[in-house]
């Protein structure tokens, strides 16, 4: 009979609906947090993809920081001789000389494009032009800057356009004095704007991005792309500029240029102890087009997958297997953004010249092994090693020469070092640092006389040298900081006055004692 069924039936539908229920509300919520979960993956790898850029941006400004600061040195090298040429020369046999050697430094550096000495009227007295031009250049702003001021030091100026061959240059100038004091006249060395140009198409920054020199006033010296017309135009009131005056000499952040309105990640740093800044940036849209991609393809699959999942099977499957495709191949981009960071890092911590640790590096890893020595109570020791009468030796054979010796000799150091944990560094000019962790006063000697030896062995003739060839000079001090308390500066300081006493008691020696 069907009348005693229908209960049956009743309680089959009250059950059913609970159930439908709790399949929609599960599927929702399921959906929901894949959603949510698709959402936050998405932000995640939008802030890597920005973070991974700003840290490769940071290096690259360091990579052009450094570039600039070795050009600029160059020119203050080169300035100094000048200066001392102008001061102590004499008749015209003299700046004859003087010419001679203005036209042959020109040529061997590429960074330069004129040489000039002008008198305390503005005329040119020697230059490394074929001929000296008549006229003055009493008019420009680094001459106008060196009547004015009495300091010696090298001055950057405004960007010119070089009245002798149309070359849009970066004069870099010092003032020449007279015997009492009075001025004398300018020395100016220009830099070639094409030569960092020339730098600065090396770096992948796409399609829209920029790369900024500039003086720290805003001056623009350049900017790529290249326009001659904005050479020499302020940027003071620019984002970069401005961005520097308020958080310091180094920095990172997203900002609208004022010159085209792209908005850009910029990474920037002030040249030590120079009124220069350098600036590099990518622009946002073109550093997050990976990412739109990918946000297309997850997407896609996540909307698929959401409206699969009443289906449950196969389908959910394969885009698992998608999105971990999409993964593989972010980490893989991701390990070579790393990888190419890594590169920029290695180009930033070594001298130029000599393939050594620069200064940086070494100060880095000096208190790092301070750090380890005087927690494990270890022994470590320092060399400083200075080339004995480098200076005569320039002055004799000249600054490339000079370079020439000094990679030599850098050979030599870094081939006595070696383990691994040992860093050997240039430490400034013609002085060199080598670090030598778990390593006892005995030790230190043993390397110390190891390169001394290695390095006489090369047999650079040195015509001004007792010795006829170029040697060094060596200060090892060892310590144990977590016994005698002894600061990392204090071993630096240790070791030069053991090398002080090496030159004071003949020089091509070593003075090793632990502390």
């Amino acid at each position: 009979m069907p009348t005693p069924s229908l209960p049956a039936i009743d309680q089959l539908l009250l059950q059913r609906t609970p159930l439908v229920r709790r399949t929609i509300g599960l599927v929702a919520g399921f959906a929901a947090m894949l959603l949510a979960l698709h959402v936050w993956n998405l932000w995640t790898s939008r802030q890597a993809v920005l973070n991974d850029t700003a840290v490769s941006t940071a290096n690259m400004a360091r990579a052009l920081a450094s570039h600039a600061e070795r050009s600029i040195k160059i020119g203050d090298a080169v300035l100094g001789e000048m200066v001392e040429r102008a001061e102590h020369g004499g008749d015209g046999a003299a700046l004859l000389r003087i010419h001679e050697r203005l036209q042959a430094i020109t040529s061997a550096t590429p960074e330069l494009q004129e040489l000039f000495i002008y008198g305390a009227d503005g005329s040119r007295l020697a230059t490394s032009l074929p001929s000296t031009l008549p006229g003055t250049n009493a008019d420009r702003e680094f001459f106008r800057y060196h009547q004015s001021h009495t300091e010696r030091t090298t001055h950057v100026g405004k960007p010119i356009r070089s009245r002798s061959t149309g070359v849009l240059t970066i004069p870099l100038s010092r003032r020449v004095n007279r015997p009492d004091g009075s001025f004398g006249g300018v020395v100016m060395a220009s830099l070639k704007l094409e030569f960092f140009g020339a730098f600065y198409d090396s770096f992948d920054v796409g399609r829209s991005g920029t790369i900024l020199l500039a003086i720290d006033d805003g001056t623009l010296l350049y900017r790529r792309p290249f326009h001659a017309s904005m050479v020499g135009t302020s940027i003071a009131n620019g984002p970069v500029v401005q961005l520097y005056r308020k958080a310091g000499p180094v920095g990172t952040a997203m900002l609208v240029s004022n010159i085209d309105g792209i908005e850009r990640l910029y990474s920037y740093r002030h040249l030590d102890g120079m009124p220069l800044l350098v600036a590099i940036a990518r622009s946002q849209a073109e550093i997050l087009d990976g990412w739109r991609g990918t946000v297309v393809n997850t997407s896609a699959a996540v909307l698929i997958a959401v409206s699969m999942l009443a289906w449950i099977g196969v389908r959910m499957v394969r885009q698992l297997r998608a999105r971990e495709a999409l993964s593989v191949e972010l980490q893989r981009a991701r390990a070579a953004l790393q990888a190419h960071n890594l590169s920029l890092q290695a180009l930033a911590d070594s001298d130029g010249l000599t393939g050594l640790a620069n200064r940086r590096c070494f100060e880095s890893t000096l208190a790092r092994e301070h750090e380890r020595a005087r927690r494990n109570g270890l022994p470590c020791a320092l060399l400083l090693v200075d080339v004995d009468h480098f200076k005569k030796f320039n002055d004799r054979y000249g600054h490339v020469a000079g370079d020439d010796c000094l990679r030599r000799v850098a050979g030599a150091i870094a081939a006595g070092t070696r383990r691994p944990t040992d860093l050997a560094a240039r430490y400034g000019g013609e002085e060199f640092a080598v670090i030598l962790p778990d390593t006892n006063a005995d030790g230190a000697r043993a390397v110390a006389e190891t390169i001394r030896a290695a390095v006489a062995a090369l047999g650079i003739p040195h015509a001004d040298h007792p010795a006829g060839h170029v040697t060094v000079s060596l200060g090892a001090h060892a310590a144990r900081p977590a016994l005698d308390g002894s600061a990392a500066l204090d071993w630096v300081r240790a070791a030069d006055a053991l090398l002080y006493e090496a030159k004071a008691t003949g020089r091509n020696r070593t003075v090793a004692r632990p502390a």
